[in-house]
């Protein structure tokens, strides 16, 4: 950095400091007060309990459940992008930035009323004759699946938006040339090349889904608890605010360790050089 840049910068280290690092050392501070003073006592208490545990690997399993859906979904509307023009391009651009634009409560509460009872899903699958009376997905983990999986999506559709849209056209028109199929360009040529937006995307959605309260709480219900409604527990029932600190700093880490994972693996220099 320029030394006579660095003016500039001081601002935004300032903010970071007063709104990230100072929270984030009260928060660190606080996991460590016990009954007896500073101690471990909080986190010995979190993970001694095997139920803490699970709650733990659900709270990541929902978030490759949702890694992978949203892949499953963001990679088509991707190509098709890269295969669309400028107005169809703008068009799925709109759509793509609607839920993002839209409050994360509004978008949560719709969709009680699409996975209820008398929603569009219990009402198709009972009209196709697929299910004999209406049925609820509310507190279930494939409804809640499926609402982040709506929240997060543009999440992993705009990283790989802005990778296809460097790629040459011509790329693809040399495989043809010489012989492959749309699937194996897809597998060879595309997939590789766009493997560094989705690693990235993955990073966003996970972090998203690992921590999103309202959804979680809404639509999973007290059926499927994730460490979010943990801490929530700890702070606004039981009032224990040091046991919440350290849930939020075990959270902080186990999520922080699989981003960074991810983050190292996508700054690899093969797929830089596919960036």
């Amino acid at each position: 950095m320029k030394a006579s840049g660095f003016p500039y910068v001081i601002p935004m280290l300032l903010l970071s400091v007063a709104f990230f690092a100072t929270p984030l050392a009260v928060l660190v501070g606080f996991s460590f007060i016990g009954p007896d003073g500073l101690s471990l006592h909080n986190y010995a208490r979190f993970l001694g309990d095997a139920f803490n545990y699970r709650v733990l690997i659900n709270t990541a399993k929902l978030g490759l459940q949702t890694i992978v859906s949203t892949t499953l979904l963001g990679v088509p509307i991707a190509l098709l992008y890269w295969h669309s023009g400028k107005t169809a391009r703008q068009i799925i651009i709109f759509l793509t930035l609607i839920p993002m634009l839209t409050s994360n409560v509004v978008r949560t509460f719709a969709w009680i009323v699409i996975l209820g009872r008398q929603g569009p899903i219990s009402e198709t699958f009972v009209a196709l004759g697929l299910a004999e009376r209406p049925f609820s997905l509310m507190s279930t983990e494939l409804g809640l699946v499926m609402a982040m999986c709506q929240i997060d999506l543009p999440l992993i559709i705009l990283p790989l938006v802005a990778i296809l849209s460097r790629i040459p056209i011509t790329y693809t028109e040399a495989a043809q040339i010489s012989g492959a199929g749309p699937w194996r360009i897809l597998v060879t040529v595309l997939l590789p090349m766009m493997l560094p937006g989705l690693l990235a995307g993955w990073i966003l959605v996970f972090a998203s889904t690992s921590a999103s309260f309202v959804t979680q709480a809404v639509i999973g219900g007290a059926r499927n608890v994730y460490v979010p409604q943990l801490i929530y527990r700890e702070v606004g029932t039981l009032f224990d605010w040091p046991m919440a600190s350290a849930i939020a700093v075990v959270l902080l880490l186990s999520t922080g360790i699989l981003l960074v994972a991810m983050t190292m693996i996508s700054r690899h220099r093969r797929l830089v050089g596919h960036a």
